[in-house]
C-alpha cells in the first residue's frame, strides 16, 4: 500500500522546497526552511495528534483545543539515530481526563510513524490538562 507522496528540490547549498499533494512548505539553509528534525517531530506529532482525535471522537470525548510539542535527543554514535523522543501534549478543556488520557495511549499506540520511531528511540508521552 502507497502511504503518500512529496517531491523535494534543493539547490547545492541546501536550500529547497517539498511540495506535496497538499501544500508546499521551505526546506533547509533558508529564512523559515524546514530542518530534517523538524520534519519527523512534525510527522509523528500530527500523525499522533489524527490518531488521538479519532479515537476520541468515537469515544465522544470533547476538547477545545491541543497544544503537541515534540523534542528529542540523538545517540552520540554514527548514525545518530533518536535516543529518546518526548511527545508533551496539553489538552485545553477536556470532557474528561482519564477517557482522554486512554485516547492519547491509543493514538501513540495506533499512529504508525510514532511506531515507526518507536522501534529505534524510546518515546515519553507526556499529558497534560487546562482549561481556557
Amino acid at each position: 500500500m502507497k502511504a503518500d507522496n512529496v517531491k523535494l528540490v534543493f539547490n547545492k547549498d541546501f536550500v529547497g522546497e517539498m511540495t506535496s499533494p497538499t501544500g508546499s512548505i521551505k526546506l533547509g539553509s533558508q529564512d523559515n526552511g524546514m530542518q530534517p528534525y523538524h520534519l519527523l517531530f512534525g510527522a509523528i506529532a500530527s500523525c499522533f495528534y489524527a490518531t488521538f482525535l479519532s479515537v476520541a471522537n468515537k469515544m465522544r470525548l470533547t476538547l477545545s483545543d491541543v497544544e503537541i510539542e515534540v523534542s528529542g535527543y540523538k545517540r552520540d554514535q554514527t548514525p545518530a539515530t533518536l535516543e529518546t523522543v518526548t511527545i508533551a501534549m496539553v489538552v485545553y478543556n477536556g470532557s474528561d481526563e482519564e477517557k482522554l488520557r486512554k485516547a492519547a495511549e491509543l493514538g501513540a499506540k495506533y499512529c504508525s510513524i510514532h511506531e515507526t520511531v518507536s522501534k529505534v528511540a524510546t518515546i515519553d508521552l507526556q499529558v497534560t490538562f487546562q482549561t481556557k
